[in-house]
């Protein structure tokens, strides 16, 4: 390592230790890991639950879009439900598996949204017949939407914000702006609704590129929790041959929205690279006081373990975390 990189290194160094410090001033010496069953999980710290939080796309395989980084291979992890009807039984078959919530996501429309309002009453039967938790996974949304599904139970809607209109056209391609995803922000914030933000690092053909200005925006608001993500190449996907940001960048990204929003739950989300760069990921995230770690690496246990933080395992979506966050303190001591 060159001079230069050392010397960045050492001051992203005192950058995290600044970010952890004003994290735990906040939030406590505490960090939670969430596994829903999205995929298996299992280590000698935590085994989740088998089929305890499902997936559920309401538009199956289908995206209009085709976005560089995913072109529609994540939805063929989803269980489809493509019509209320068949949404309504996808969870009944899940609670009766086990299942205490979902996530319901789908592909885009050519104008940048899930078409999840013909969905809404299906939801609040879900919510009101099977007491299911569900987070609602979103994408441009407009305020009667949002209201929607607030008056439907939803326990939170998870957005991805993106910071640059020339991302929005390359990658997603789709004829929109920044100003069409701070309106959704804008949506969901007056209509009360829980709501948890994403962004995705290294989303432009994984350079930064418009990440600052999505923290920026998202800061604005008032998140219940912010989740940082990081792009990972997909066999059979536009993208399949870039390479992610580095750890360092994404740490980076980390303290950067720490310094934003001090007192916003910043989770690190599922979406990342696997095998070693996961695990240093991790452990950087966690030294900067990350509150929350979805499907955390070894490593990022035993860091924890290090910093002496008290420690909570979770088998549902990290969007929820705000919710268990709030549960925590009120069953501190003198609460």
């Amino acid at each position: 390592m060159g001079t230069a990189a050392k010397a960045s290194f050492g001051s992203l160094r005192e950058r995290i230790a600044r970010a952890r410090e004003l994290s735990w001033r906040h939030f406590g010496r505490k960090i939670s890991f969430y596994a829903p069953s999205f995929v298996g999980y299992k280590n000698r710290y935590y085994r989740a639950p088998h089929g305890s939080f499902p997936s559920i796309s309401i538009t199956g395989r289908s995206c209009a879009l085709n976005c560089g980084h995913c072109g529609g291979r994540i939805l063929e992890t989803m269980i489809p439900a493509t019509t209320p009807e068949k949404l309504i039984e996808a969870c009944r078959e899940a609670k009766a598996k086990g299942a205490v919530g979902c996530l319901i996501s789908g592909g885009c429309l050519p104008d940048g949204s899930v078409p999840i309002g013909r969905f809404v009453d299906a939801i609040a039967k879900v919510k009101r017949e099977l007491g299911l938790t569900v987070v609602a996974h979103t994408g441009l949304i407009n305020a009667d939407t949002a209201r929607r599904l607030k008056e439907a139970g939803v326990d939170a809607v998870s957005i991805d914000i993106i910071g640059s209109d020339e991302t929005i056209r390359e990658v997603y391609n789709l004829q929109a702006s920044t100003k069409d995803y701070e309106e959704s922000l804008w949506a969901l914030e007056h209509a009360g609704i829980p709501f948890t933000p994403h962004v995705l690092v290294g989303l432009h053909h994984g350079c930064l590129k418009g990440e600052l200005t999505a923290l920026r925006m998202i800061a604005k608001h008032k998140p219940s929790v912010l989740i940082i993500i990081v792009f990972f190449p997909i066999r059979k996907t536009r993208m399949e041959n870039v390479k992610p940001p580095t750890p360092q960048t994404i740490a980076e990204i980390l303290v950067e929205a720490r310094f934003m929003m001090p007192r916003t739950p910043i989770a690190l989300g599922c979406a990342r690279p696997k095998g070693v760069h996961r695990a240093k990921t991790d452990s950087l995230a966690v030294e900067a006081g990350v509150n929350v770690v979805a499907f955390p690496s070894v490593e990022a246990i035993r860091k924890a373990e290090e910093l002496g933080l008290e420690i909570m395992f979770s088998p549902v979506c990290c969007s929820l975390a705000y919710r268990d966050m709030m549960l925590m303190d009120t069953e501190k001591p003198g609460a």
